[in-house]
């Protein structure tokens, strides 16, 4: 009976109920979009950053990231891969041998990091392949190089030519060889694309007289979600002798941007649900002012003030749930769409976003968690906002109610 009285007493005023779900579904779409954009745009800086050269995890020797040096490197052994193998939720495992070496051809010299992987691995993470300019990729049964293009620009070096690297091998020992190009790279990220030598592992390793050697292990993994678990469990597993480090670890600089910009996307949802607060508080003000007369008589005619509470916290229930309810139908093919088919950046801001290696694109996220927190956010905000019908019935009089 109470149910079909607060239905009824929703449309009898239809224009007030629609304001009053229109205002609560804008603030739903709005809130879902706000949060959908920002979880959308970090997550494609997080796989720009770790998909293109780190991985979202990495294994080395311990003491190796204070001191990058060769002779902190480690043995590619059995027991090790058995251990990344068991572990379902890593897709990729890409071997790597990296050390700082100086490139030459002529009279002209710079230094360089020479990046010994396994090539089929390395282009599954990084999709090295892509990012040819010229020539081909390379093999992991092959003797030569592929160099990124600002180094080579530098050192004027083109497909076919020679470079000779020159540096310090495992334990000190001389390493020196020549290497025809195989392939020109075009990398975003002026660092790397100023020093970068691809080399297939087995040569880099005969070249650094490192035999089965590895400096690090860089995972890709199947949800980024999943990080922390599986670089506590690899650390369970794999004991004192290797240090697993998360992609925060090694690049605070980012981790530290996300957390900031986390913390101003909080103070402008603070705001927006604070505007959000305000048009309910506005609407349901309107509402109970309108109704005062109603309020009035149903008193005087023997209505208990507990019964009518009843009834106008159900009113604001309904309405609350069918204005969220309208706002996930509004929000969730804008959302759909958008993460489909992002914002893209142009002009010279995506220019910059390309130099350091970022896609100049604002992409949304398709996560059922953003349509609930979001909701249900708002949903509390009604409800606190709900209360203050309740607070008007149970202070009203009557016979001053029905004074016009």
């Amino acid at each position: 009976m109470i149910a079909k009285l607060i239905w009824r007493n929703l449309w009898r005023n239809s224009r007030r109920t629609l304001i009053t779900m229109a205002s609560i579904a804008f603030a739903v779409l709005f809130a879902i979009l706000m949060k959908s954009f920002q979880d959308g745009v970090f997550n494609n800086l997080i796989k720009n950053v770790v998909g293109y050269y780190t991985g979202y995890v990495q294994i080395h020797q311990k003491g190796y990231w204070e001191e990058q040096v060769l002779d902190n490197s480690f043995t590619n052994n059995t027991a090790l891969s058995n251990v990344i193998k068991q572990n379902p939720q890593i897709k990729n495992a890409i071997p790597r041998l990296e050390t700082f070496v100086l490139a030459s051809k002529g009279n002209t010299t710079k230094g360089c990091l020479l990046v010994g992987t396994d090539t089929e691995k390395e282009n599954e993470l990084t999709h090295l392949k892509s990012k040819l300019k010229s020539g081909n990729y390379f093999q992991n049964k092959d003797n030569e190089v592929l160099v990124a293009e600002g180094l080579s620009s530098r050192l004027n070096l083109n497909v076919s030519d020679t470079i000779v690297l020159f540096g310090q091998g495992y334990h000190g020992i001389m390493a020196a060889g020549k290497y025809r190009i195989k392939g020109i790279l075009s990398l975003a990220s002026p660092a790397m694309n100023n020093s970068f030598v691809y080399l297939p592992l087995k040569a880099t390793q005969s070249f650094l007289s490192a035999e089965n050697q590895l400096t690090s292990i860089s995972l890709g993994i199947d949800n980024p979600k999943n990080m922390d678990v599986i670089v506590k469990n690899m650390r369970k597993k794999m004991g004192e002798d290797y240090e697993i480090m998360s992609w925060q670890k090694m690049m605070p600089e980012i981790a530290n941007h996300i957390k900031a910009d986390g913390y101003s996307f909080y103070v402008f949802s603070g705001i927006l649900y604070l505007i959000i607060g305000f048009g309910l508080f506005g609407t349901l003000l309107m509402m109970t002012t309108e109704r005062k007369y109603e309020f009035g008589m149903l008193l005087a005619i023997g209505m208990k003030k507990s019964k009518l509470a009843t009834i106008l916290l159900g009113e604001t229930i309904m309405i609350t749930f069918l204005g969220i309810l309208f706002g996930i139908v509004l929000s969730l093919p804008l959302v759909i769409y958008l993460n489909q088919k992002p914002v893209k950046l142009t002009g010279e801001i995506a220019k910059t976003y390309e130099q350091f290696g970022f896609e100049a694109i604002f992409p949304t996220t398709v996560d059922s968690a953003i349509f609930i927190n979001q909701s249900l956010i708002v949903l509390i905000i009604a409800m606190f906002i709900g209360m203050y019908p309740l607070w008007h019935v149970s202070n009203l009089n009557p016979i001053k109610a029905m004074k016009k």
